[in-house]
């Protein structure tokens, strides 16, 4: 006999706490919206509702799965960021809700610009890119990545959410791609776990791809190569975006200090973590 919805949900939160997942209450209500299609208020009011065999099935696999630590965004295959679907999957960066501070700051940045020419290095899902195209529907936004599978999921998910403003490139950052250009804004979420963070990362994160995760040996290292090559393809007055890991962002605002950006400045997260470092270019 399949179960009620109610004993569903406690069911998923005692076996993911059990697995010592930190998160578990969240992500149990988020298991039980996915397998039901219900929303919060719907599952709230049809908690006696017995799910239906296929969906008890859907249930015990994705239980399963998440109770040896395979992250919950590549066992539904999509995840949300700043209200938006994304697909996701192996070989992809999970979207973070941290990340949504660099969306604001680049719209606090372009509040003046209403047809902004945007350059996204390292976009990995393609969830920063596309969330600007989306927001600055007049925009021009090039997205960069390297790796084939990213490509595949940054294509689909342009089209997932008709962002026809948005077009990817395949290249490596490191030899310059797209710096014969010119923009208003650079924005980045490169590579910035260190050799020492790399060997204590989360059972979670280890399925995530090393090349979307290593920043060299202090992961400073696409930071310094980001602005290095690509500071002279900023237009008068461009800026450049970051997110930096936790206790990098002095570091990440050093860095812009030595190549002559001004206007530098830190913002952080909903956590009160710094996570955002952004500076304007000086032209002569």
């Amino acid at each position: 006999m399949t179960q009620t919805i109610f004993e569903a949900y406690n069911g998923c939160k005692n076996k993911l706490e059990s697995a010592g997942i930190e998160d578990y209450v969240f992500e149990s209500k988020q298991i039980i919206k996915h397998v039901t299609g219900y929303t919060n208020i719907q599952i709230l009011n049809k908690f006696a509702e017995r799910l239906t065999e296929f969906q008890q099935k859907s249930l015990d696999s994705i239980i399963e799965k998440r109770v040896m630590r395979y992250p919950l965004q590549y066992i539904f295959g999509e995840w949300e960021f700043y209200g938006r679907k994304f697909l996701v999957g192996n070989g992809v960066l999970i979207p973070r809700a941290d990340t949504e501070t660099v969306i604001d700051e680049c719209l606090e940045l372009l509040k003046d610009n209403e047809t902004p020419d945007i350059l996204d290095l390292c976009s990995g899902s393609g969830c920063i890119g596309i969330t600007l195209a989306l927001e600055k529907k007049k925009s021009r936004v090039d997205l960069v990545e390297k790796y084939c599978e990213a490509v595949n999921y940054i294509e689909k998910n342009i089209k997932l959410n008709n962002a026809h403003n948005a077009n990817v490139f395949s290249g490596d950052i490191y030899e310059g791609i797209m710096s014969d250009k010119s923009y208003d804004v650079i924005v980045s979420n490169p590579p910035y776990i260190s050799a020492d963070d790399m060997a204590a990362l989360s059972e979670e994160v280890k399925y995530e791809p090393d090349t979307a995760l290593y920043g060299g040996e202090d992961g400073l290292m696409f930071y310094r190569a980001i602005t290095d090559i690509y500071k002279n393809c900023l237009k008068t007055n461009g800026k450049i975006v970051f997110e930096v890991g936790i206790g990098q962002a002095h570091s990440v605002a050093l860095i812009l200090k030595e190549q002559k950006f001004s206007d530098i400045g830190i913002k952080k997260d909903l956590n009160g973590i710094e996570r955002v470092v952004f500076g304007t270019v000086n032209k002569i």
